[in-house]
């Protein structure tokens, strides 16, 4: 099979590296791929947004299997002009992704599904979200209605801060505040059949302890050694599958990944939100730990085969993943600097750096070019040596101005949610 990733952060490396593990899988190129992608597979430089350009390069490479790793190319149609073409591709049509696209929509969606989840408002003015906020009280939880990469969720006690964000962003989704922690379920859907694959993780505040302002993510581990038995099971019945069904019924089939956010609150399971692709950085963790070839996978929820899907396996062990960020952000980050270390950092037992925002300096050199710049991932016969060998990693880069979290897993090696 000829594969072609579209993406060029971290999730992607990580979904090129299982691809390359894949033998199934006999050419791999990536567009527009990084640094880190340009090892494993052939990168290209293209708008990924352009329906018209990825479907060109498809056909040029005679690609057997689009992956699309970003929303943004999905919320734009890219994989209705794939279909259209007859190219297979892992991701949803344009109408399916507005579970993501539009936190209104998914929010309907769910109501009509009867799926649980916080309740709600959708907020146009000032007045109404002033409105909202007296409903639900604080901690206050507002999100932009449309795609923000992963920062368009404010949660705070400060209600000039949450109005303030509301005025930003014009349209937005005002929400009572859910308890309990978080993790983040991927499944596989080819529009009828739906395949759970590891839940895991993520941290979404930049520092330690879970201080500091929202961003896309920054580290994530899987398995889950605290979640309780079943927890698959039930999110598969109450939330995946109906959800999963509402859209066929809307003339939507799903085909892709759907990706769940969950709380674990007092009341029971609770969905957060909806993506429509790999999470990143959780993605990082779970292809790690994934031993079923990812290639056949993927091109089933095309084909409409996964019912053909028995089971999946999994590399006993745990991973974690360690972002390691650039100065300013989740601001502005600063970017041009030249990266020291990948080499030493690969070198680690049981490690790996993938790339996120990375750029090319010179002919060698490699430097930072976006917020989160690396993923580093450790790999062990459990969470503690995960952890010990992922930061060992880490402790190996040099990045001026550069951070990350020291806490990513630690209550979790411990026994603790």
């Amino acid at each position: 099979m000829k594969a072609l990733v579209i993406g060029g952060g971290g999730r992607e490396h990580a979904l090129v590296r299982a691809l390359s593990l894949d033998p199934g899988v006999t050419s791999l190129h990536c567009a527009p791929g990084n640094p880190g992608t340009s090892e494993l597979a052939e990168n290209h430089v293209i708008n990924v947004t352009d329906g018209l350009a990825v479907t060109e390069l498809a056909a040029r490479i005679g690609a057997e299997l689009v992956v699309i790793g970003p929303e943004a190319p999905l919320v734009a149609g890219v994989a209705d002009e794939l279909r259209r073409r007859g190219i297979p591709v892992f991701g949803p049509d344009q109408a399916a992704a507005r579970i993501e696209g539009s936190k209104a929509f998914a929010k309907e969606v769910m109501a009509a599904a009867g799926v649980p989840t916080a309740a709600s408002r959708v907020c146009r003015t000032a007045s109404q979200v002033s409105e909202a906020l007296d409903l639900f009280g604080p901690p206050y939880v507002v999100k932009n209605d449309g795609l923000a990469a992963g920062k368009g969720v404010v949660v705070t006690e400060d209600r000039k801060l949450a109005e303030r964000h509301a005025q930003e962003c014009g349209r937005v989704v005002v929400e009572e505040y859910l308890d309990g922690p978080e993790l983040s379920l991927f499944v596989l859907s080819d529009g009828r059949n739906t395949v759970p694959l590891l839940p895991a993780q993520d941290f979404k505040r930049a520092h330690d302890g879970d201080q500091g302002p929202n961003t896309g993510g920054m580290g994530a581990y899987a398995p889950l050694p605290w979640a309780p038995p079943g927890l698959v099971d039930e999110v598969m019945e109450t939330v995946v599958r109906p959800t999963v069904a509402e859209l066929a019924r809307r003339g939507t089939p799903y085909q892709g990944l759907l990706y769940a956010g969950l709380a674990l609150t007092s009341r029971g399971v609770r969905v957060v939100e909806f993506n429509a692709r790999f999470g990143d950085p959780e993605t990082q963790v779970v292809l790690d730990r994934l031993a079923t070839p990812l290639g056949a996978l993927l091109q089933a929820t095309d084909t409409g085969n996964l019912g053909g899907v028995t089971g999946l396996e999994w590399r006993p062990g745990a991973a974690v993943t360690v972002v390691v960020a650039a100065e300013g952000y989740p601001g502005t980050p600063a970017k041009g600097d030249l990266i020291g270390g990948l080499a030493e950092a690969n070198a680690v037992e049981g490690a790996y750096v993938l790339h996120a925002g990375t750029a090319w300096s010179g002919v060698r050199d490699v430097k930072s070019n976006g917020g989160r710049v690396l993923s580093v991932v450790g790999s062990g016969a459990d969470l503690a040596e995960a952890r010990r060998r992922a930061y060992e990693a880490v402790s190996k880069i040099e990045l001026r101005g550069s951070f990350y979290r020291t806490d990513i897993a630690e209550r979790a090696a411990l026994g603790q949610a």
